[in-house]
């Protein structure tokens, strides 16, 4: 089949259902129509002579086909993007790009408001998106440019995606101002494993970092809540006698109108890191290099 046959379009839709796993989540991130999405998969099975989806419950799930050529076609966007990138030079203070950012809240709170003075400052016109992205999706995200970088714990990936540590964090302890069980601003690990917890996580199943790394020591809390969001844990924690394990720095931050105590983890734990990543194929983009050097500074406060 002749390139000259194809619009491209059709092949981004293509990489983006599968990627999002469904017509309907593929046409929000794309902002088009489901009917639209399903008029464009309709034409490049006509194109292809392969069903390329099958549906299976709520996924659409991909054919061999699609699974052989997802790799060479996600380099092909990538570098067709880059090429479209490099035509025109990066002048910060004309550039009216968009950059997405897949984030976790305790990075969005401590980066999001000096990076934004940053770019109102020197690219008026540039605008930032932060996104949650699933880890498993992260560097398909990335290879397909539907997110420009990803800040996350250390996570496996290819020699496609490079990445470098922003901030390095100990754990800490949030407890309310005058909790019964704690006593000159310090907590021991008799008493902090005898209270009862909040566990802060986007997952629906599964233990905590911290949890991980206590049961290394041979111990175990006792969670008594499951939260999305520190603020909300904070606010909870405010009272309440439960007692909160989180980054020190976000503590810091997320606390300041609550009046929680934040004391030092009673055990060493190693720090948790956070690590930037972003496609090599955008490495020597100059637009993506300016941003990713403001994160760089400001993602570790």
């Amino acid at each position: 089949m002749h390139i000259s046959r194809v619009d491209l379009n059709l092949l981004v839709v293509l990489e983006s259902i599968y990627t999002e796993g469904g017509i309907t989540k593929a046409a929000d991130r794309l902002h088009l129509t489901q009917p639209a999405i399903s008029h464009a998969l309709s034409r490049l099975r006509d194109l292809m002579g392969d069903p390329l989806f099958e549906r299976q419950g709520h996924k659409m799930v991909p054919t061999a086909l699609v699974r052989r050529m997802i790799g060479p076609l996600r380099e092909s966007l990538q570098d067709i993007g880059s090429l479209l990138n490099d035509a025109q030079a990066f002048d910060a203070a004309t550039s009216r790009r968009q950059y997405v950012v897949g984030l976790r809240d305790y990075v969005e709170t401590a980066l999001l408001a000096p990076l934004m003075q940053a770019v109102s400052a020197e690219a008026p016109n540039v605008r930032i998106s932060t996104v949650r992205v699933d880890r498993r999706k992260l560097e398909g995200e990335l290879a397909s440019g539907a997110i420009d970088f990803a800040i996350d714990m250390q996570l496996p990936t290819s020699d496609q995606v490079f990445s470098t540590r922003v901030r390095s964090d100990a754990f800490a302890v949030v407890a309310r101002a005058g909790h019964r069980a704690i006593k000159d601003g310090r907590i021991d690990i008799e008493t902090y494993l005898a209270q009862r917890h909040v566990l802060v996580s986007s997952r629906r199943t599964g233990i905590g970092f911290e949890d991980l790394e206590l049961r290394r020591l041979g111990y175990q809390r006792q969670v008594a809540v499951r939260c999305q969001g520190h603020f909300a844990a904070c606010r909870a924690v405010a009272q309440t006698d439960l007692l909160l394990t989180m980054s020190g720095k976000h503590a810091v931050l997320t606390n300041q109108q609550f009046g929680n105590q934040i004391l030092p983890f009673p055990v060493s734990l190693p720090p948790y890191d956070a690590y930037l990543y972003w496609h090599s194929s955008m490495d020597g983009d100059p637009g993506n290099r300016w941003v990713r050097q403001l994160i760089v500074r400001f993602a570790g406060g």
